[in-house]
């Protein structure tokens, strides 16, 4: 198939889009109208799910980190992401920025001091509250939880739609990944539903982020500046931030999102080193090379631990942290694979993976060491920053330091900044999947999603239904581990197929030409048509 026969069009996919917005209206109606019945409701479902198949999240997110490696090291990671002489669009520190933005900044900012606090002196995993080892194991257990293991999730959906959009010339969207298993069953109502819940995860995540955001960030700037904290700043945070991202959104990833993303990761390095040259840096360094140590030692033990001989206390915190946290990347993988995979072309596939698993996981290592490192050593029983709120934990810590109110400016700035990056970020993947893998989706579309968006998280404020909507976001994750499953199965078999018919070891004996790609569902070449070699 050609690339002037790729099925893409600005055409909005109407099946899809109905499969993913009537159901989500449903669920507006019940959050707003029953808003206590319904987060107890949900809050149940989501319980159950992480009780009896938090197994399950474990398998699929350890079957990413396995076949992202070994897809890394086998010869087939030399495959291309487009044409064989396709070369990247972006520099790689702006392409590392905008993924990481995209994936995992305002995290970061919040929970940087506050996860490695609360395994330490709040709900300590395995160690005594306040030990040595506690300390050790709530850097080792951020670094688990943000590392590898994250990335793993967001890059193999990444590299499944990248993989496809740009090697297969199919329409970048979750479904056209499943065309190895499923074949033309993807183009039916099968790829419907997959696309259909690819978009409802998303407006779920971002409605619920921007109104979380809201929140962070009136709580910010009534710690620092005393501003008032109501839904009211909320409304017009949210409206500020709309007309922001909108206006990035609308001038494209090589201005808005590019720009904003390459700001963030200079700000946030200049937080970080101010932050290391006021605290303790020598046990920050310490402690992160010990940790790092104790990351690696413990990873497979990590990856599978269900606390199944243990407490219930224990089982209880793995289902409360670890399955959680799984379940909320898997939730967030579709939004952030369609982004990452629509800024990777002309990479090859181990340069895409190797970046991605490792860079970001390095970057976040080095943040919670740091500002992980700061909040612990502050902490003694009975310190009142212990029962501060998640969101004002930081700016807490901060005010125990020098420079304080330099550090929580600089914060604020990022949290809003990336509050930006990530609703333009949405917005225009989710302008791509409503027209059908259209990557140059038009602004009317990227607008009307914005506004959607906004006045989902206003309503949903106002009401007090963004925990309901969150507890939605996680719920989702189930049906879409499954899918995660058979991505990573169907890419993998589709890289084996390419690199068979390659010919594919140190060297490759054949490549697809431009206008032919290799299809393990579809015959393209005719017995007598010949592929060029590698030489010629």
């Amino acid at each position: 198939m050609g690339e002037g026969n790729i099925k893409q069009t600005d055409n909005i996919n109407k099946p899809v889009l109905w499969l993913a917005v009537i159901p989500f209206l449903f669920i507006m109606i019940l959050a707003v109208t029953f808003p206590e019945s319904f987060r107890q409701t949900t809050t149940f479902i989501r319980e159950f799910l992480g009780i009896h198949f938090g197994w399950f999240y474990l398998m699929v997110v350890f079957l990413c980190v396995v076949i992202s490696i070994v897809v890394i090291f086998h010869p087939m990671g030399k495959i291309r992401l487009g044409d064989p002489d396709s070369k990247p669009e972006y520099s790689t520190f702006s392409w590392i920025a905008m993924l990481f933005s995209a994936g995992m900044g305002i995290g970061l900012v919040f929970y940087g001091a506050t996860e490695p606090l609360s395994l330490y002196a709040v709900s300590a995993p395995e160690a005594s509250l306040y030990s040595q080892q506690a300390m050790l194991d709530a850097l080792k257990y951020s670094f688990f939880h943000y590392g590898i293991s994250a990335w793993a999730v967001y890059g193999m959906v990444a590299l499944a739609i990248a993989y496809f959009k740009y090697r297969k010339k199919e329409v970048p969207n979750i479904s056209s990944t499943l065309k190895p298993l499923f074949g033309k069953y993807t183009e039916g109502k099968l790829g419907y539903v997959v696309d259909a819940l690819t978009i409802f995860a998303t407006v779920v995540g971002v409605a619920t982020s921007l109104g979380l955001g809201a929140v962070q960030i009136n709580s910010g700037l009534n710690y620092l500046f005393g501003v008032i904290q109501s839904i009211n700043v909320q409304i017009i945070i949210i409206a500020i931030a709309t007309v922001l991202f909108l206006s990035s959104a609308v001038s494209g990833i090589n201005r808005g999102v590019k720009i904003l993303s390459n700001t963030n990761i200079l700000l946030a390095i200049l937080l970080m080193l101010i932050a290391l040259s006021i605290g303790p840096s020598l046990d920050i360094a310490n402690f992160f090379i010990e940790s790092i140590g104790a990351y690696m030692n413990d990873f497979i033990r990590l990856s599978f631990r269900t606390a199944a001989s243990g407490t219930l206390a224990q089982q209880d915190w793995v289902q409360t942290w670890t399955v959680y946290y799984w379940a909320w990347w898997i939730s967030w993988s579709p939004f952030v694979g369609v982004f990452i995979a629509n800024i990777s072309k002309g990479r090859t596939i181990r340069e895409f993976l190797t970046y991605i698993l490792l860079v970001p996981s390095l970057f976040s290592f080095i943040w919670f060491s740091v500002f992980g490192t700061l909040a612990m050593d502050i902490a003694t029983p009975g310190n009142p920053i212990i029962g501060m709120s998640v969101d004002q934990m930081l700016f807490g810590v901060f005010n125990q330091y020098p420079l304080s109110i330099i550090l929580s400016v600089i914060a604020i700035i990022l949290v809003i900044i990336y509050f930006i990056t990530s609703a333009d970020s949405a917005t225009v993947v989710l302008a791509i999947l409503s027209e059908n893998g259209n990557e140059n989706a038009s602004n009317r579309t990227k607008i009307i999603w914005g506004v959607i968006l906004a006045s989902i998280a206003t309503i949903l404020l106002i009401n007090g239904g963004l925990d309901a909507l969150q507890n939605i976001l996680i719920i989702t994750a189930f049906p879409f581990s499954i899918i995660l499953a058979l991505i990573v199965v169907s890419v993998f078999r589709e890289l084996i197929y390419e690199k068979d018919e390659m010919g594919l070891t140190v060297k490759a004996k054949t490549h697809p030409t431009k206008d032919n790609p290799f299809k393990s569902y579809e015959d393209n070449l005719s017995e007598d048509e010949d592929v060029p070699s590698e030489d010629g």
